[in-house]
């Protein structure tokens, strides 16, 4: 049972969720987005995860992403990217079989426009993109901010979490 189908069960059930409920939503999304995020030496899939900028990457870092983080706000033209994407990661991870790119922008609205236009971008060339860790994340953390990086405050106690997702695996 996947992030998603996990919470819509949860939503049939719980009503509306209270913050432990939702951060333990946000660590079960976290923990699966990492596995596919670690490098095929530590088990995982080496897939990268796109974010907007640096401080982005840092809250990742510290909530334990280990492997390949992409930023997008490097100076290059959305077209420049979508071809980098393309021709580094192709459109198939070679190792899962799955989406080459997981998509992680704000869950602003700002976020939402460049989420959406990458994705389409990338669609047009026949390049899926995983936007699972989003949707749970627009979900399941937007009363603490709209922003990856707002997710830093909150990292020790989510990475602990994630932990506890690893340990039931």
């Amino acid at each position: 049972m996947g992030a998603s189908d996990w919470i819509q069960e949860r939503a049939k059930t719980a009503g509306p969720p209270g913050r432990a409920i939702r951060f333990e939503m946000a660590a079960r999304a976290f923990a699966e987005s990492q596995l596919r995020n670690r490098m095929p030496l530590d088990g995982g899939a080496g897939c990268p995860i796109v974010v907007e900028g640096k401080k982005d990457e840092v809250a990742l870092r510290a909530l334990g992403f280990e492997g390949p983080i992409e930023l997008i706000n490097r100076g290059w033209d959305r077209s420049r990217l979508v071809a980098y994407f393309y021709d580094t990661y192709g459109t198939r991870n070679t190792i899962d079989g799955g989406p080459p790119l997981m998509l992680l922008m704000d869950w602003d609205r700002t976020g939402g426009r460049i989420q959406t236009s990458l994705r389409d971008r990338l669609n047009s060339l026949d390049v899926p993109v995983d936007e699972n860790l989003r949707k749970v994340l627009l979900r399941a953390m937007k009363p603490e901010g709209k922003t990856v990086e707002a997710l830093a405050p909150h990292a020790k106690i989510l990475k602990s979490m994630i932990e506890d997702q690893f340990d039931r695996v």
